[in-house]
């Protein structure tokens, strides 16, 4: 079942008025800067606030609809929500504070803790069970968070910047841990977040919020070759490749490849900033390791400056001013070289 909302949601003399839909087994990102409207949206969806106008529908199932007077609570609406502070119960065992969804639902206490244990153990967390909240990192908090949430069977995943409260260490195994449920997951799943690695990363579609707006909505490429605003150009400035990284050799998915500077092995996601590739005439000479010749697919306007199509198997959008695309003679079908060195090419594990 699809999750679809379309309505306005006022808080104090703030306003968000906000319209998606997210299929079934689909993530869609809700970005934005701070306080654009993001965890206003993902709380009416929680039913932690009521909207003011239109309607939340699970399926068939109305949620929210102020004008049919109808509102299902947050415990009726069959939802796993993740907050940004995990806020466990600090009383409670970690073992007892997964199994408090399932309880709450009418499961028995051995079945209850049996589900929590298991869903420990497929975040990463078996053997934790006994452990108090307060003897946690960041990281173990969020995903005993997150397991309570999953414990539930929820028929939607809400997940409120779910990496913002863990350190730099414990971010890319959580969001990995977070990519593995999400693709396991089969219903609707929304998730809020301010970065753009981890939208790009973790979702199908991104929606991008601005003052209580939204202003552009699709894939990470729709949005990334056509920003409407400077935020979203910004945010999606970054070129994404995936492929699979060997003794700093990438291989792109599409056939080409790439010298990294990194020591990442296995599958992988690379990001480049667009103005990290410089465009020649003649193959350059210099230092950067990759050195390719490819035709461009078009030149674009941007809000500073324009972006390039660079075609072939790795497919790139390069920033360039508009003198270098006189100079450069930059047009669909004209061929040009391109240079990158390794160390602009940022890996990660995918």
């Amino acid at each position: 079942m699809s999750l679809r909302f379309d309505g306005t949601v006022a808080r104090g003399g703030f306003r968000v008025e906000a319209e998606c839909e997210v299929a079934r087994g689909e993530v869609l990102a809700l970005v934005g800067p701070n306080g654009a409207g993001k965890s206003t949206v993902l709380h009416a969806m929680a039913g932690l606030l009521g909207l003011d106008r239109g309607s939340i529908r699970l399926g068939a199932t109305v949620l929210d609809d102020p004008a049919t007077r109808t509102f299902v609570p947050p415990e009726q609406r069959g939802t796993g929500f993740v907050p940004q502070a995990a806020l466990l119960f600090p009383g409670m065992s970690v073992r007892d504070n997964v199994a408090y969804g399932p309880r709450a639902r009418g499961v028995t206490v051995r079945e209850a803790r049996q589900r929590a244990l298991l869903w420990l153990e497929a975040v990463g967390l078996a053997g934790f069970g006994d452990r108090r909240p307060r003897e946690l990192s960041g990281g173990e908090a969020q995903r005993v968070a997150l397991a309570r949430a999953l414990a539930t069977g929820p028929a939607m995943l809400l997940l409120d910047e779910p990496l913002s409260a863990v350190d730099a260490s414990a971010r890319l195994q959580l969001r990995q841990l977070l990519q593995r449920v999400l693709e396991d997951f089969d219903g609707p799943a929304v998730v809020v977040t301010h970065d753009a690695v981890d939208a790009f990363v973790l979702a199908d579609r991104i929606a991008v919020l601005e003052q209580g707006r939204m202003v552009q909505v699709g894939s990470a490429g729709d949005i990334g070759s056509r920003p409407r605003t400077r935020y979203v150009a910004d945010l999606v400035g970054l070129n994404f490749l995936r492929g699979t990284v060997h003794d700093s050799l990438m291989a792109v998915e599409g056939g080409g490849q790439l010298v990294v500077a990194s020591s990442v092995e296995g599958p992988a996601l690379a990001t480049v900033h667009p103005r990290a590739l410089s465009l020649f005439r003649e193959r350059p000479s210099g230092s950067p390791r990759n050195v390719w010749q490819t035709v461009v697919q078009g030149v674009e306007p941007a809000l500073a400056g324009r972006r390039v199509q660079l075609g072939g198997p790795v497919p790139l959008v390069a920033e360039v001013t508009q003198a270098a695309v006189d100079e450069l003679g930059l047009r669909a079908g004209a061929t040009v070289w391109v240079a990158l060195k390794a160390t602009e090419v940022g890996v990660l594990p995918a």
